[in-house]
């Protein structure tokens, strides 16, 4: 049932459409967020990618209908793929806000030694007073933000949302290293 040429051509299909879909699951958040000139590009690499594709598929489903399993689970896992290249990107802003009864002025200076500019609001809450740290950045600094706040306060209550304009986010002095840089020692 299976030679060569036909589980080639499959892996192929299977490949190539893990590319265009993940391409176009990271197009979709970026166009979401504004990003024309990023969106414009990733655009035509996912066209000319799917449309490839797409035609060898057809040209051959007569004969070869097993490469309808092929594109359709490169579909699935592109999707998947497209989903973690985006998270591990963190493209964008985000408002991080965050509700404590707690101490919040030693975690607004706490945040903000580490160089995360914190506006810091009064607030009237179910069970009293309580106050909103204000904290717009970069979407990759909630990977160190958040762990902070907790430390601080396990119980503070955190709301973050998309960004979508903003006039400047500044960058954190402090930005721990991680991936490749962390292994190495570099900045």
């Amino acid at each position: 049932m299976f030679d060569l040429n036909i589980l080639l051509t499959g892996l192929l299909i299977f490949f190539a459409r893990i590319c265009d879909v993940s391409i176009g699951t990271v197009r979709t958040i970026v166009t979401v967020q504004g990003r024309t000139a990023i969106a414009f590009f990733l655009a035509i690499f996912e066209i000319v990618i799917w449309i490839t594709v797409a035609s060898a598929v057809i040209h051959q489903i007569k004969d070869q209908p097993v490469l309808v399993l092929f594109y359709a689970f490169g579909f699935a896992t592109g999707n998947v793929v497209g989903i973690i290249v985006e998270r591990k990107l963190a493209f964008g802003s985000m408002i991080l806000k965050v509700i404590t009864r707690k101490d919040g002025h030693a975690l607004a200076d706490h945040l903000r030694e580490m160089g995360q500019p914190v506006t810091i609001f009064v607030g009237e809450g179910m069970r009293g007073p309580v106050l909103e740290l204000y904290i717009a950045c970069r979407r990759k600094d909630l990977k160190w933000l958040l762990p902070e706040v907790k430390k601080k306060d396990e119980n503070a209550f955190y709301i973050i949302e998309q960004a979508r304009d903003m006039s400047k986010v500044l960058k954190p002095i402090y930005s721990p290293i991680g991936g490749w840089r962390s292994a190495h020692k570099r900045k």
